[in-house]
């Protein structure tokens, strides 16, 4: 911008001394709205300009039309970077993929997730063996509140839930069964699908959702704390301290949970064919021992510590992702509970599939 002289008798001068900084931009910037049009801007008492103060003038010129004069030769040329850099952005649209590329997306997060998970367990590997090579390094009283929390805890919503469905198993498979006069064997669809598949399925899928959850907003919470960070600071593991007694934890109470599952399944079961049905409790036992065979018990306490272990797993490795950002703790917990259920889910098929293969059914 040119520093040209211009008569002050045919402008209102506006002639700033000292600094014109970001400091001076509300008086700067009500000192040159209360002035009328035309504008002068003598800038030769000015020391020192930032950009802020550069934009402030440069905005003057561009709206108004001022005139600036006195300008040193730095003054200049921050006017001059100020002025090359005001043009229009071009703001891109989103782009528009449709649903095919919104599966795109959501297959690529869930290949990135599954990776991360790996590497998530190949650490918790680690650090089981080192524990193995030291056991003093396990934390004994953390196991044990973990037992408090994931087992003791959880007796009495697991056991309220497995005897509710213990009676509808009963009831809907009685309505189905009279059709045909074969309302006896409510007895055998009772036993074997509460001990097989709904006893440890659905205690898994109460765990996922009342200690899953629990475990990525806890160790999600230390995250923002920075108590994890502290603890590497120190040269203690977090997985040896956070993620370790969670897991087996999880671990031990779940055939537990998983057998008192299924005598709270049967019990309320049997209560219905008493009262419905009228089998007396003593038929009922009876005829629960003849038709459920041992493999069918085996197969339900095989599947739940494998169900333990990746519900603590999954709400762990979760925890680890929160970002420094108290909406993550949220975030992070719904998907160690989306992300547990899931998998317990593909595993019982595995399950499922594995055990017919070797004669189990």
């Amino acid at each position: 911008m040119a520093s040209t002289a211009l008569p002050p008798d045919s402008h209102n001068v506006f002639a700033p001394t000292g600094s014109l900084t970001i400091g001076r931009a509300g008086s700067t910037q009500r000192e040159l709205e209360a002035l009328p049009d035309p504008i002068m801007i003598d800038l030769s008492g000015v020391e020192r300009m930032d950009t802020v103060g550069a934009w402030l003038i440069h905005r003057t010129v561009r709206d108004r039309g001022a005139r600036v004069v006195g300008a040193g030769p730095d003054t200049e040329n921050l006017l001059r970077q100020v002025a090359e850099a005001d043009h229009p952005t071009e703001v891109l649209p989103p782009p528009k993929g449709g649903a095919v590329a919104e599966l795109g997306t959501w297959v690529v997060d869930a290949g990135r997730t599954m990776v991360g998970l790996l590497g998530f367990f190949g650490a918790v590997l680690v650090a089981f063996g080192a524990i193995i090579r030291r056991p003093r390094r396990l934390r004994g009283n953390a196991v044990v509140q973990r037992f408090d929390v994931v087992g003791v805890r959880a007796l009495g919503i697991i056991g309220l839930m497995s005897f509710l469905i213990g009676i509808v198993i009963g009831q809907q498979g009685a309505v189905q069964l009279q059709q045909f006069g074969a309302e006896v064997y409510t007895i055998n669809l009772i036993g074997r699908i509460t001990v097989r598949e709904l006893g440890p399925l659905m205690t898994a899928i109460m765990v996922a959702g009342r200690s899953g959850s629990a475990f990525a907003a806890q160790i999600g919470t230390m995250k923002i704390t920075e108590e994890v960070d502290a603890m590497r600071t120190i040269g203690v593991s977090p997985v040896e301290a956070l993620v370790v007694p969670r897991i087996i934890a999880a671990v031990l109470m779940m055939p537990l949970l998983a057998f008192w599952s299924m005598l709270m399944a049967i019990l309320g079961g049997g209560l219905f064919c008493w009262v419905s049905l009228e089998i007396p409790p003593l038929t009922f036992v009876q005829r629960i021992a003849e038709v459920v065979p041992a493999t069918d018990l085996w197969v339900g306490l095989i599947k739940a510590p494998v169900f333990g272990f990746i519900i603590a797993l999954a709400g762990c490795f979760q925890g680890m992702l929160v970002a420094n950002d108290a909406e993550q703790v949220g975030l992070k917990t719904t998907a160690a509970v989306v992300q547990s259920i899931f998998l317990v889910i593909v595993l019982d098929a595995v399950f499922a599939v594995f055990f017919s293969s070797i004669g189990w059914i």
